[in-house]
């Protein structure tokens, strides 16, 4: 049982407000594993002044990139030598299998690429001017940022934002899913262990109703937020209002076009892991696979084969693949959907709407493939977030763009075939930020993002680190350059 007493804020674990808790209970056993301080908006108040006052007159800001990467690379070796920590607490309240979707690792590859961005990162350049001598031009830090955190992957999604944002001098509030807070109470302890300015990293673990209040707070300058479409429209009205920079990470129903080329063989298993990582609660999921008529019973069933070879279980026990949803709420949600795709005659040839067998405790679905779907279908086009994959047949490679293309979402994607540069060219047609050619992945160096109802903005790259940061032109007259 981890428990939690104090809120971090400041640079000290303070007590809160009131004495409400939020009690984190474990998706595998229905057992409350712990529980953390409920802010409140007294809270919220105390963790924005407390970023406000370490950005304005703190050191942080004042610092060099260089001197800031040296303490984001303390905070990755510390999350290393915690990595087991971490992935048993995510395994626990988050339902992420413990030897896979849980482990740490992907978070200190962000951290690490930030890290080395520092030292390259064009902070401040010269240019010749044609209506004034020369331009110095500074990208400088946008100040206090709110974190607004989802309960998926929350570590490795938590640094896409806190790497950039701290390499860039801001000071942030960061606020986790109320069911999964448990691991940034261990993230606060690592900042604090590595002696990072009071004020710098201020931990709000709260209800939602708290995530509007810090939205909307006039002491926040930046808002970055990774949940659902509808809560993005809500975050990007309520920044609107004050003029209040934003980006969104949102859903996807992204689609894995199998060509007719493709050796089924060695592609299978990537391609297979991509329809079900992180238990299916993937924003970037291949939940829709798009295969030609011709080859459409082949491909659907050695894909729902490789599928059933991924173990449902326990997240704690190492050989786990596919762990439960987060809430009850969740699996009904799921299984109501593969419901409804039955009702509109689709046939799932794995898996279905009924709890899995053997399974009394947890909130679990089984793993399920949907054959005879059209893209019309509810279970098509909305974000299902459950391991559920719609197997849907397209005609012609201009019908296979064209579905793909055919959503509200734009996120992710990808191409399997035996011709890579055919695959490219696909990927050029394909409406979406993010693309593989007989890969699937999120790389740090790269701008991650959506297109359409998928996002606004981007993460990772040097895109990601502008993201936290205001460029300003300083005019010199003929003859003067900057010192």
């Amino acid at each position: 049982m981890k428990k939690y007493d104090h809120l971090y804020i400041g640079g000290e674990w303070v007590a809160p407000s009131s004495a409400d808790v939020i009690e984190v209970v474990s998706p595998s056993t229905e057992e409350v594993i712990g529980s953390v301080p409920s802010a409140d908006g007294t809270d919220v108040d105390r963790a924005v002044a407390a970023a406000r006052e370490a950005f304005d007159n703190g050191p942080w800001p004042r610092m060099t990139p260089v001197e800031r990467a040296e303490v984001l690379a303390a905070v990755s070796r510390k999350i290393l030598e915690r990595a087991d920590d971490f992935a048993q607490t995510l395994a626990s309240e988050a339902g992420l299998p413990v030897s896979i979707w849980a482990r740490p690792e992907q978070a200190t590859t962000f951290i690490d690429y930030f890290v080395k961005l520092a030292s390259t990162f064009p902070f401040e350049e010269v240019r010749e001017g044609i209506t004034v001598g020369s331009v110095l031009v500074r990208w400088e830090p946008v100040g206090v940022v709110a974190a607004v955190l989802p309960w998926n992957s929350p570590i490795a999604i938590g640094f896409m934002k806190l790497a950039p944002a701290l390499i860039a001098g801001c000071t942030v509030v960061y606020k986790p899913a109320p069911e999964t807070p448990l691991y940034s109470c261990i993230l606060a302890e690592v900042f604090d262990e590595v002696g990072l300015p009071p004020g710098v990293f201020n931990l709000l673990p709260a209800e939602r109703q708290y995530s509007e209040a810090l939205v909307a707070h006039p002491g926040v300058d930046k808002v970055s937020f990774t949940g659902s479409t509808a809560t993005g429209r809500r975050v990007a009205e309520l920044c609107a209002s004050s003029f209040k920079k934003y980006s969104l990470e949102l859903g996807g129903k992204s689609a894995a076009i199998v060509l007719d080329d493709v050796d089924l063989g060695s592609v299978l298993p990537i391609l297979a892991m991509t329809t079900m990582l992180n238990n299916g609660e993937a924003c970037v999921l291949q939940s829709r696979v798009l295969v030609s008529r011709d080859r459409y019973t082949e491909v659907s069933e050695a894909l729902a084969g490789a599928i059933s070879h991924f173990k449902l279980g326990d997240p704690m026990e190492l050989d786990t693949f596919v762990g439960p949803m987060i809430t009850p709420r969740q699996q009904t949600k799921v299984m109501d959907y593969v419901s409804g795709a039955i009702d509109d005659g689709a046939k799932p040839i794995l898996g279905g709407p009924e709890k899995p067998a053997g399974f009394d405790r947890g909130y679990y679905v089984a793993p399920t493939v949907l054959t005879g779907v059209n893209n019309k279908m509810r279970v098509a086009r909305e974000e299902i977030f459950g391991p559920v994959v719609s197997m849907i047949p397209y005609d012609d490679e201009a019908d296979a763009v064209a579905i793909a293309n055919d959503t509200s979402y734009g996120l992710s994607g990808t191409v399997w075939t035996s011709d890579i540069h055919h695959g490219l060219q696909v990927a050029r047609k394909v409406q979406t930020g993010n693309f593989g050619v007989n890969i699937f992945g999120i790389d740090p160096t790269s701008p991650f993002g959506g297109y359409k109802e998928s996002g606004v903005g981007r993460e990772c790259g040097p895109e990601g680190l502008r993201e936290f940061m205001q460029a300003k032109s300083i005019n010199l007259p003929e003859g003067a350059l900057p010192q």
